[in-house]
């Protein structure tokens, strides 16, 4: 080997040491957040035979929307008092959306504006038209979504009770005969919406907004649910309030759900907001969240920091074992990296561990062992949507185009 590729095999392996160590911190977090988590609870109502005086508004956006919409709002519709309102915001629909809606009884509010698009705009549209006869309550729901029977009474009265934005438990689930790819996108999605958000409930009373099936006191809704077209406006939302001194609390006892699309290509692109929205977020907020966290320490914002700092799993898992190979190579020159190799072969015992604990308690009935041997495949299934973050990311909201 000459002094120039040593050098070189010298310098990469410095580098590697240094993301070894970075690369841990995730691991703890998960580590932490996922043993807090423990084992599920047992879905049981909080509000159950309480009578509701709680006046709410229930927020559905919809861009183009009206074949998923019908089963959405009446899911809603079932759930709502007399002094409730339902409200769809057409947000530049060139469909009939707008009728559909109007045909199940729902209060139908029509955006057009092709150059502000994106969900935190008809979010804002929205909080807007209530200002005049304000809600206690305002009760985001995505136009595809079902909810779990008493829902909406849970999740209001659990907002008026803390005054506190309150994220219900969020679930994607694979549609029937799907194949193990779409399975290991619902265990993702649970070891994201339900382990890790349960862990830093427990451990510190907070969580992230999910963007569906989450409530806010109105107070709230009208100060800081404002015209935005950032890709992760829930996340972004979710870390202003915890500053601000109202932390999202999670409420794993109501559900909402949704399906996950069929079409391959239209789950990559799916998959492709979510990332980029959640390493933007990542890049935006956690330094701001850090600095406050260290002029005023507190478990809430805490906990937050530490979910936030996790990155996506399956980039989690091709920069660990991209960083172990290096690692490896370099202790054939130096035994000086042995240490850093060491530490970066515990974070992947600890992700392991994660993932193992959260497999066995959440979704043993999802997948089996041999498939879930196969979460490396599903990695490199995602590098595409890493690289295109580094080339070309997305920045706004887009709509995930559905089939019927």
């Amino acid at each position: 080997m000459n002094l120039l590729s040593t050098n070189a095999l010298s310098l990469a392996g410095t580098v590697s040491a240094v993301a070894a160590f970075v690369l841990a911190v995730p691991a703890i977090c998960l580590l932490i957040l996922t043993l807090s988590a423990g084992r599920p609870k047992k879905s049981q109502r909080i509000a159950s035979g309480v009578s509701r005086s709680v006046r709410v508004a229930v927020l559905v956006p919809a861009h183009n929307e009206s074949i998923h919409l019908l089963p959405t709002l009446h899911c809603v519709m079932k759930q709502l008092s007399n002094d409730d309102r339902l409200i769809v915001i057409a947000d530049n629909c060139q469909d009939d959306t707008a009728n559909v809606a109007l045909s199940c009884g729902a209060q139908v509010l029509e955006r057009t504006e092709s150059k502000l698009r994106g969900k935190g705009y008809a979010l804002a549209f929205g909080v807007d038209a209530l200002r005049a006869a304000p809600p206690d309550v305002v009760i985001v729901v995505d136009a595809d979504c079902i909810l779990s029977e008493g829902a909406i009474e849970d999740i209001a009265l659990h907002c008026i009770q803390t005054q506190c934005p309150v994220q219900m438990l969020d679930l994607m689930h694979a549609p029937p005969n799907s194949g193990p790819r779409t399975r290991m996108l619902e265990f993702a999605w649970i070891m994201k919406n339900w382990v890790r958000p349960l862990g830093s409930s427990r451990l510190g009373q907070a969580c992230h907004l999910m963007g569906t099936g989450m409530a806010l006191p109105w107070d709230l809704a009208a100060k800081y649910m404002l015209a935005t077209g950032h890709i992760a406006e829930d996340m972004k939302l979710g870390v202003d309030l915890a500053i601000a001194g109202r932390p999202p609390q999670f409420l794993s006892t109501s559900q909402i759900t949704s399906e996950f699309p069929l079409s391959a290509a239209v789950s990559r692109t799916q998959k492709s907001r979510w990332e980029h929205g959640h390493l933007t977020t990542m890049k935006q907020e956690l330094p701001k969240l850090l600095s406050v966290l260290l002029r005023r320490p507190g478990r809430a914002l805490m906990v937050l920091a530490m979910d936030l700092v996790i990155p996506p799993l399956a980039l989690y898992l091709l920069c660990l074992a991209a960083t172990t190979a290096l690692l490896v190579t370099a202790c054939t020159i130096s035994a000086a990296y042995l240490c850093a190799l060491l530490i970066v072969l515990m974070a992947c015992g600890a992700m392991l561990v994660c993932v193992g604990l959260a497999w066995l308690r959440y979704a043993s009935h999802l997948l089996t062992v041999r498939e879930l041997m196969n979460a490396p495949f599903y990695a490199i299934w995602k590098l595409p949507i890493y690289l295109a973050y580094l080339i070309k990311r997305k920045s706004s909201w887009t709509r995930t185009e559905r089939k019927t």
